[in-house]
């Protein structure tokens, strides 16, 4: 049986309590064995209810980015990006620690775990600010 069936709350409900444990998890299929985001109680690829949690490596490549500017001279700009992670999934997130104006499409970058607001948070960084290469 699908581990998400057991939890309180459903497949969301335990994407947030990994990252609140400092764990970046996404689904695998036993079935079909793809990866899965967003959380779902079923494989998009095979249909396979079979989906149990998985570490990630947290290294992607930029697939596409945004630069929201924020009120001219307070330095809140932010981009904002979607990110093909290793595993063949994509998500959607922020670049922190580099220059907003300089977020690149095919830059490398690392996941990380942030907290905002008492929640948890992935945000990126580029492969080189995160130490790996």
């Amino acid at each position: 049986m699908n581990d998400l069936a057991l939890s309180p709350g459903g497949p969301d409900a335990a994407y947030l309590h990994h990252l609140a444990q400092g764990q970046l998890r996404i689904q695998q299929c036993g079935e079909c064995g793809r990866h899965v985001f967003y959380p779902r109680v079923a494989c998009p690829h095979c249909g396979g209810s079979d989906l149990h949690w998985v570490a990630t490596s947290g290294q992607g490549t930029i697939y596409a980015s945004s630069l929201i500017m924020g009120k001219p001279g307070t330095g809140t700009d932010y981009a904002i990006v979607l990110v093909d992670l290793d595993e063949g999934v994509r998500m959607m997130g922020r670049v922190q620690e580099y220059p907003q104006d300089q977020v690149r499409i095919g830059m490398r970058v690392l996941a990380r775990i942030v907290e905002q607001n008492g929640k948890p948070l992935v945000v990126f960084v580029p492969q080189s600010v995160g130490g790996a290469q």
